[in-house]
């Protein structure tokens, strides 16, 4: 059974950092396509940047140049480094193996997170302050 673990949220002021990490377990494909999504209580579900498996990676227009998407195989661990936070970033943040193909246009398109083939982990809270 796939399991995702994320950790790494936390609280920070606007214009900090944090590293949001996701740990895969139970994989038997080489090949999952992980993303990051996040969700506030006033706000669906979003998609935030997706990586496959050959490090290819696409992102959602409101974290470009300042949220990276990268991933260690060897760990089974993607991460999502998030620079020059702002308090609209602030939200629960999910890891999610996506069966979307290609993996770098799952941000962009909505109907991806209906995919019952997906696989979510519990998330983590981001919060930033003003």
């Amino acid at each position: 059974q796939v399991q995702l673990v994320e950790s790494g949220g936390g609280s920070v002021e606007s214009g900090g950092s944090l590293t949001l990490s996701c740990v895969a377990s139970g994989y038997t494909s080489n090949d999952p396509c992980m993303g990051w999504f996040r969700q506030t209580p006033v706000k669906e579900l979003e998609g935030v940047a997706s990586i496959g498996s050959d490090g290819s990676a696409g992102y959602a227009d409101s974290v470009k140049a300042r949220f990276t998407i990268s991933r260690d195989n060897a760990k089974n661990t993607v991460y999502l480094h998030m620079y020059n936070l702002r308090p609209e970033d602030t939200a629960m943040y999910y890891c999610a193996a996506l069966a979307w193909r290609p993996c770098d246009e799952a941000v962009q398109h909505s109907v991806v997170i209906h995919d019952p083939r997906n696989v979510w982990g519990q998330g983590t809270q981001v919060t930033v302050s003003s």
